[in-house]
């Protein structure tokens, strides 16, 4: 929608996809040198990214080559979310580490052949990495951000105008899905189904290890991550504009595109809270009655209004304590900009 693609079509997300499931999986080398930098035998992120840190600024008083770390697109939530948790050691992509796109499912072959250091993916690629080389999860997005936005039911915008009617069928069909994936009854059904050569073509077991929220960590201890790979609870589906706004300033961060009032909008009206509340209301689900929220500011769950009466939601904290108000984004984005300069 920012035009940054050489794709003409115009696209609307009336739904999201879940929330947390992405993890930074790194190989058993750097698993190696990350423990002996005082990395955490558990998934802290705080930690982690301080261990991180440490091996960075270690190899490039070496001489060494700079780390390479794989993300799924450049404009994917797995590369803000990485890119957000490196900054914020002062680790900067493109001058302290490189990024590099590789598919999600070539990310374990890419990391055992040595072609990355690391990556950033949703699950079960962190674990399949896992079975095939020995590596290791570092931390999860859902440790950097709790209930951190991911994928998107994302449609044509001419589509979703002339067939409402439809649109809100295809999204009440996927919102269902998302409350059976929730289900922990379902998680062994799930499995099997994902694990079919023609979707993931991965063992059912490694799959489940994401859905149960076992993972195992650096020490090579298995480890819960609570929130991690959620499909519905707590408004996980919810499009909020918030997230929209949180992930365009990330763009602007990293140099993708250029602020502006315009560009802004179009983010913002790219995800579409109130197909959202229309297509569900049928269904007497509650969903919030607000589009955006301040991210960052729920340390626990909290009871918010909602279509009907109040629902539960959060936490939502980033793991440096940091907040995101769409109303000040000028601030964040001067933050931002402060932080590269220096």
């Amino acid at each position: 929608n920012l035009g940054l693609m050489p794709f003409a079509a115009r696209l609307v997300a009336p739904l999201a996809l879940g929330t947390g499931g992405n993890t930074i999986t790194v190989s058993r080398d750097l698993a190696a040198a990350l423990i002996e930098s005082g990395g955490p035998r558990d998934l802290d992120p705080a930690v982690a990214v301080q261990a991180m840190k440490r091996v960075v600024l270690e190899r490039l008083a070496r001489g060494q080559p700079k780390l390479v770390l794989g993300i799924v697109h450049p404009h994917s939530a797995h590369h803000y979310q990485l890119a957000y948790w490196l900054a914020a050691a002062g680790v900067e992509p493109g001058r302290d580490v490189e990024f590099v796109v590789v598919a999600p499912p070539q990310m374990p072959a890419a990391l055992a052949e040595g072609q990355v250091d690391g990556f950033c993916a949703g699950e079960p690629w962190g674990s399949v990495s896992m079975a095939q080389s020995g590596a290791r999860i570092l931390t999860t997005g859902t440790n950097i951000w709790r209930g951190s936005p991911e994928k998107v039911l994302g449609l044509r915008r001419d589509f979703a105008d002339a067939d409402p009617a439809r649109v809100s069928c295809i999204v009440r069909a996927v919102f269902r899905a998302a409350e059976w994936c929730d289900k922990p009854g379902n998680r062994g059904e799930l499995a099997m189904l994902l694990s079919r050569p023609e979707h993931l073509d991965q063992p059912a077991g490694i799959i489940q290890r994401g859905l149960d929220r076992r993972l195992t960590g650096l020490a090579g201890f298995e480890i819960e991550a609570p929130g991690f790979m959620t499909f519905a609870a707590g408004a996980a589906t919810f499009p909020w504009i918030s997230h929209a706004a949180w992930l365009y300033a990330q763009m602007v961060r990293w140099g993708q595109v250029a602020h502006s009032p315009a560009a802004l909008a179009a983010a913002c009206a790219s995800f579409r809270p109130d197909l959202a509340r229309a297509s569900l209301a049928p269904l007497g689900s509650a969903l919030p009655a607000t589009d955006a929220k301040v991210e960052g500011a729920l340390p626990a769950e909290a009871s918010i209004a909602a279509t009907s009466g109040t629902m539960s939601i959060g936490p939502d904290t980033f793991f440096d304590g940091g907040r995101f108000d769409i109303a000040h984004i000028e601030d964040t984005l001067a933050a931002y900009s402060a932080a590269q300069a220096g």
